[in-house]
């Protein structure tokens, strides 16, 4: 304002916008865990948060713009992963997770590129696609284990385990149900043990 030198300006906003993009997707992740969370009754849905979209998308913009390509790829992911989780869409999220995967991929980001995998996972094995449901999850679970994110691998481990089950191979199913829940019981991920409980039961 004294010296009349706009010099910084430029780097100032570009620093602010960067704070903001991550900001948004953080919100938008507490968003998505408290979906995630809420008691379902039986029959009801969680209303989804009119919010957590948007905050997906600014941060998408926000990183576009800043030529952030791990952020770009992580806020795909995010959006990618509200219309399949939230909105039961997987025709508007493949397109989201294919891309978060390509960029992620290009960045080295591992986690993003495991948490896309799943999805995409998830989204084969809905379509009736299961080798290829398959492939998917076990690059998935090989990228979780070298980022240390044991509980992830057990997640993982409970969808190999129904598409062994529609595969017609239920030891294999069981075999890998206990493989999740000694996992799960080391790392007390006691959210993945209440999914691999259900999973016992329907397979």
């Amino acid at each position: 304002m004294y010296t009349g030198d706009t010099s910084a300006l430029v780097g100032a906003e570009e620093a602010l916008n960067a704070v903001e993009a991550d900001t948004a997707l953080a919100r938008g992740k507490i968003l998505h865990a408290r979906f995630q969370s809420a008691p379902r009754e039986a029959g009801s849905l969680t209303a989804e948060d009119p919010a957590e979209l948007p905050l997906f998308e600014r941060a998408l913009e926000l990183y576009q713009a800043l030529g952030d390509t791990r952020g770009e790829g992580e806020a795909l992911f995010w959006i990618g992963c509200l219309h399949q989780f939230i909105r039961r869409d997987d025709e508007t999220a493949v397109p989201h997770l294919e891309r978060s995967y390509r960029l992620a991929a290009a960045t080295g980001d591992k986690a993003t590129q495991s948490e896309a995998l799943r999805h995409l996972g998830i989204a084969a094995h809905a379509a009736g696609r299961l080798d290829e449901a398959r492939e998917q999850l076990e690059k998935s679970s090989r990228l979780r284990r070298e980022t240390g994110n044991l509980p992830g691998v057990a997640a993982n481990l409970i969808g190999l385990a129904y598409i062994a089950a529609a595969q017609n191979r239920r030891p294999d199913a069981l075999a890998t149900l206990d493989q999740a829940q000694a996992i799960a019981d080391a790392h007390e991920a006691d959210a993945v043990l209440r999914h691999i409980e259900q999973a016992r039961q329907a397979i």
